[in-house]
């Protein structure tokens, strides 16, 4: 007597539930029968980095040094340390707080100062010079002090 009371939607949502149930049994079938041994669903990339669907030639491999592989930056030339001490106007600097920042003159960049980094107290507009550290959120100028050049 259970599905006599049934409404049309129930009758509908039973009707969706048993269909999807089929279609999920119809597609595992299908992997059983003929899904293992089908070449056609993989893809290969050629030299030039194109997908095709035929197996790279083994014969064209070359052989490459794990050593020879660079991941990063390449390491700087040691003509690079004077270039160490930049050179910058100090374009902002809050002494109640303790930071500011130095427009350096060569890249134009804003470098963060703090006054941890400071050699000597610094006003705005003063030429300065400095260095670069990787600081946690970008640059950071340290050993800051004020360029009497």
């Amino acid at each position: 007597m259970g599905r006599s009371h049934e409404t049309f939607s129930k009758k509908e949502v039973r009707k969706k539930k048993e269909k999807k149930r089929q279609d999920k049994e119809k597609k595992k079938q299908d992997r059983k029968l003929g899904g293992k041994n089908d070449e056609s669903e993989f893809a290969y990339v050629d030299e030039f980095g194109n997908l095709t669907s035929t197996p790279p030639d083994l014969s064209k491999r070359v052989a490459i040094n794990v050593e020879d592989i660079e991941i990063g930056i390449p390491r700087g030339l040691a003509s690079d340390v004077n270039e160490t001490i930049r050179k910058g106007i100090v374009s902002f600097f809050n002494d109640s707080k303790g930071f500011g920042f130095i427009k350096d003159v060569s890249t134009q960049q804003d470098v963060f100062v703090h006054v941890s980094g400071l050699l000597e107290t610094i006003k705005e507009n003063n030429k300065v010079t400095f260095e670069i550290v990787k600081g946690a959120k970008g640059p950071n100028a340290v050993n800051v002090k004020i360029d009497r050049e």
